[in-house]
Formats: structure tokens, sequence, C-alpha cells
């Protein structure tokens, strides 16, 4: 079988995730990007224009699946399988997903959610009269960047964000205020399964940094969840979506159309028992989502988030701990000599601790002693 990946810069996910399990499945892979330089034997190709995909697909040989992990190629791999009539996301649903203005559109004429949210285009005037406090986000950013709580003065906040992102298009939306959590589902061609759900831990405001994600499937929102993405056109293949639970009810922040990040997607599969990357390779080749098992298990992804700026002095390296019946594995994102710049988005993270366990208890015991025996040194 042969599997053409697109992708951006390298990351853990698809180096030490979609790849192998690949393998494990029997495919020849062949990775499509604009920066051959950074992947191992991959082919140059103009992954952000459909066009040029699918004529370098053509021109290698036919497809068994066409997939991507990337933010930013989900609508252009979907055109493109489609293109060769094979299993893939609608694209549309793709576009929708990724534009977080074409979301909140979408989920208001569906009727599933009335959510305040105003387009600014590079040139468009600031609002005078919005319903404060409000949040300010790029129209399609990633990992929290320009994304701010905007309590007064938003045409400052915007003037802000603008010098840093000219030409592109912002968003203004009401602050959903409530504990956020995520559902994670994978479909197939008979429509999604939940997989199961985080809790979300947040730094402070006005910034929006991920600190942490704690296993907990159960909650009453997975109904509401499931509509929106069913408005959105999202069903087929890896979605992780990020919601509010507001005192009006759940509300989605933001759908992402691929898999979880930030080794989340790793503790998924830890949690659950199952190769979950080889799952969702699986449904781009015709298979079928199984049976999602149930789990007492307990798992966390604590980011290790720089507290300052300086430089790494000293840092624990990419190792794996046993400690009873507890599992750790701990992630460098930076080097000891690397310099750090507070950004106050996800960018800040040094390192990523996952954990899984029989209980919470355990699991948060073992975490603390491994942050407290080996920690970060940035000065």
């Amino acid at each position: 079988m042969r599997l053409y990946l697109t992708a951006l810069k390298p990351t853990d996910s698809v180096t030490d995730g979609f790849l192998p399990a690949a393998r494990a499945l029997g495919c020849e892979v062949t990775i499509l990007t604009d920066r051959p330089e950074r992947h191992p034997s991959a082919v140059l190709c103009d992954v952000r224009d459909p066009r040029a995909l699918i004529d370098t697909i053509e021109h290698l040989g036919r497809p068994d699946a066409i997939f991507s992990n990337s933010d930013h190629l989900q609508t252009e791999t979907a055109l493109a399988a489609a293109y060769f009539g094979l299993p893939g996301k609608d694209w549309r649903a793709c576009a929708a997903a990724k534009n977080k203005f074409l979301m909140r559109r979408r989920l208001m004429q569906a009727g599933v959610e009335q959510v305040f949210s105003v387009r600014l285009g590079p040139g468009d005037p600031v609002p005078a009269q919005v319903p404060y406090p409000v949040v300010l986000k790029p129209r399609e950013g990633v990992a929290s960047e320009d994304v701010m709580l905007v309590e007064s003065g938003l045409e400052r906040a915007v003037a802000e964000v603008r010098r840093r992102r000219p030409g592109e298009a912002l968003v203004v939306e009401e602050y959903l205020e409530g504990p956020l959590r995520t559902l994670e589902t994978l479909g197939d061609a008979d429509g999604p399964r939940v997989l199961g759900g985080f809790g979300t831990t947040l730094g402070a405001l006005p910034h929006f940094v991920e600190e942490r994600l704690d296993w907990d499937p159960s909650d009453d929102s997975q109904a509401h969840v499931l509509a929106a993405l069913r408005a959105l056109g999202v069903g087929f293949g890896a979605c992780h979506t990020e919601y509010a639970v507001t005192a009006g009810g759940p509300r989605i922040v933001e759908v992402n159309y691929r898999v979880i990040g930030d080794h989340c997607d790793f503790l998924l599969g830890d949690v659950l028992g199952v190769p979950v990357f080889e799952w969702i390779l699986g449904v781009h080749l015709g298979g079928s989502v199984p049976a999602v098992p149930e789990t007492s298990r307990f798992g966390t992804a604590v980011s290790l988030v720089a507290d300052r700026a300086g430089v790494v002095r000293d840092a624990p390296g990419h190792e794996s701990v046993a400690a009873g019946d507890v599992r750790l594995w701990h992630r460098p994102l930076r080097a000891v000599g690397e310099v750090v710049a507070l950004t106050r988005t996800n960018r800040d993270y040094l390192g990523v601790i996952r954990a899984v366990g029989p209980s919470r208890e355990r699991v948060e015991a073992v975490v603390e002693e491994y942050r407290v025996s080996r920690p970060w040194v940035v000065e």
C-alpha cells in the first residue's frame, strides 16, 4: 500500500507516531513537503497548493491513501484525496474548522450556537461596541499565538497584533467563561466514534497557554459537541475539539481537524491501550474504527512552561521512568544552552511530561516527584 503524507515542519506526532504506524500497517510512505531538507527521503512539493499536490502524486504513482496531520494542510490534502477517489475528509469541513470565522458562522446558521464573533480584515475598522470581555485571535492561528482576553481598549489590542501579523485577518469573539475541555473523535465511513476527552488547565489570563491536560472522558456535553461537528461536516478521521462549559451550556472554542497534539496523542493511546496512530491511518486506508475499549486508567500531560526569559542551564533528557504501577515519559523541547524568550504562548514550553497509572493520586505523586528531582533550570 502506498501512503502519501503531507507535512511542513517535522513533528513528534509524525516522526514517532504516524511513520512507525504506517510501517506497522505495511505501507510504503512518501513524505511530500515544501521543506525536504528537514525530512528524511522527502519529495519537494508545494503542499499548500492542491493542484501541485495532485500533480506530484500522479507523477510519483497512484496512492492508496493521502494523509496529513498538519493544521495547515487539511483542506489541500482532503482535496487531493477526493481527486483520487480515496477515503478522506470533506474539504469544506476542513476549511470551516480551520477558519475560526467560518466555524462561528456555520454553527450559527445551523442553530447550534449563538456566539458573538466579528471578522476583522487587514484594513477593517475596529468595532466601537463589543460585549466585553472579548477574545482577540488570528482567524487561522495555532498554539495560542496572539490569542488574548481583552476587557477594554480593543483598538489598542488589535493594533498590537496587527503589527506582528501584517496582512492577516483577525477574529473578535465573546469570552466563553467556564471549564475548558476537549473531545477526541475518530470517524470512518459510518461516522465518528468518541475516543475520550481531557480537562484543560490554562495559565494566567489574559493569555491562553495550555499548561496541563488530564484524562476525563465523562461529561454531559458530548451530544452538543457532536451536533456541532455534524453542522460543520466534520466526521471522518481524527478530530480534536475544544469547548468551554459555560453557565449557558457547552460552547465550542475551536475545532482542530487532526489528532490532539502536544504529546496528548501518545497519551490517548497510552490510556486506552490501543495503537491510536494505526487506527487513524487505518480509516484513511478504507478500514473501520475498532471498538473503543473502556478504561479505568488515568493519564496526564503536563507542559513544563518557562516562567522567565534566559538560558537553559540544566534539564532532564528524553527518558522513560517506571515507578511501580505508573509509567512516565519526559520529552525535552529545548536544549541546554538554548536561549528562551517568553512569548506567553505554547511556544514557551520547555518540555512535556506524560504519565499513566491506575489513579489520579498515584499519577500526580509520580509526576511531582519527577519534577522536583529533575528540574528545568532557566537563568
